[in-house]
């Protein structure tokens, strides 16, 4: 039987990297593959499905799901896992000083419906302990004004969302508008060094470690879908693009890890790689492969949470379970 050709596009991340070069190769599939910016991606997949495997938002794409008729359907790969507590931005001579203060303020988010802004608003309400009614929230691009958002809400009661066309959220930030801002994208004024922003928890890489060794989120920004046209006519292309995802992501890690020459730019990689498998996931880190897990069980307790965040915030009509989002082939796959 002659292979199939699908296209894919993703971001250019180095543990997918030999799948899109053809190294690692899914079978009975030729691959053309396509390394563009995210939000690139996300819009030409999301509104005219033009590329067969896509890297989506998991805001974006479990919304498209919970409402009903997605044209695609998922696979539990994760190619992008970051924490956001680094991601909340205050003016030093502010109101907020510490994250208890963000309580009756004005918060700016780029959209309600943005993965990394529904974790940390899930942070804000549960491990805060400050309700999403308790402030005021307003919607503008970062650097751009006049973002809109892609996702179709039904706010929950006591929630207060604006736009602002006119004005940035750095903007506003700056002139004293609003309070605080969560942001996947970094302000380019705080990277320019503007000494008018900056970060609410400024050790945050402890915070992070802290937060993940009590609630256990990993937080999920991205993962893969596949047009849903695609899926029903090969509905094997789920389990055999999952397990590429998987050789790539385990070949990536080999390269960390290599003592004999430096595979990354960055001193130490490979004892850096083996602590941070160790903090997050145990000294037999190595036994488990779950340096970057994929598949549902390795993910299920980030999952739920971000499934409950949707629904308490109003993208989700319904609350969700892991099961309900990806391809059941995809999740049938069990490393020896």
């Amino acid at each position: 039987m002659a292979n199939i050709h699908l296209t894919m596009a993703t971001l250019d991340y180095d543990h997918v990297r030999d799948l899109a070069s053809g190294e690692v190769r899914a079978p009975g599939i030729d691959l053309t593959c396509f390394n563009l910016g995210v939000e690139e991606i996300f819009y030409r997949f999301l509104r005219n499905q033009e590329w067969d495997i896509s890297e989506v938002s998991m805001g974006m794409s479990t919304s498209a799901i919970a409402q009903g008729g997605a044209p695609f359907v998922l696979i539990p790969v994760f190619p992008s896992r970051v924490f956001r507590l680094s991601s909340i931005f205050v003016r030093p001579d502010g109101p907020v000083k510490s994250p208890q203060d963000l309580r009756g303020k004005r918060i700016g988010i780029p959209e309600w419906g943005q993965t990394a802004a529904i974790y940390t608003r899930g942070w804000l309400a549960h491990d805060v302990g400050i309700p999403l009614a308790e402030v005021d929230w307003v919607r503008s691009g970062v650097n751009q004004p006049g973002r809109e958002e892609t996702a179709k809400l039904a706010l929950p009661d006591g929630i207060n969302l604006t736009a602002d066309s006119e004005r940035s959220l750095t903007d506003l930030l700056l002139d004293g508008d609003i309070d605080a801002l969560f942001t996947a994208h970094t302000p380019n004024a705080f990277l320019a060094g503007n000494p008018g922003l900056v970060r609410l928890i400024a050790d945050y890489r402890t915070a992070e470690e802290e937060y993940f060794a009590r609630t256990g989120i990993f937080p999920i920004m991205h993962t893969i879908a596949i047009r849903r046209a695609v899926y029903e006519e090969h509905p094997w292309v789920a389990m055999n693009m999952y397990k590429a995802f998987e050789e790539a992501k385990a070949r990536s890690i080999f390269r960390l890890k290599d003592v004999t020459a430096s595979r990354m730019a960055v001193p130490w990689g490979f004892d850096n790689t083996d602590r941070m498998g160790d903090l997050l996931f145990g000294p037999d880190t190595d036994a488990k492969g779950e340096y970057w897990p994929y598949g549902v069980d390795g993910s299920r307790t980030t999952l739920a949470a971000f499934l409950d965040y949707c629904h308490e915030q109003g993208l989700h009509p319904n609350k969700l379970k892991p099961e309900d989002l990806f391809a059941p082939e995809a999740m049938m796959f069990h490393k020896e």
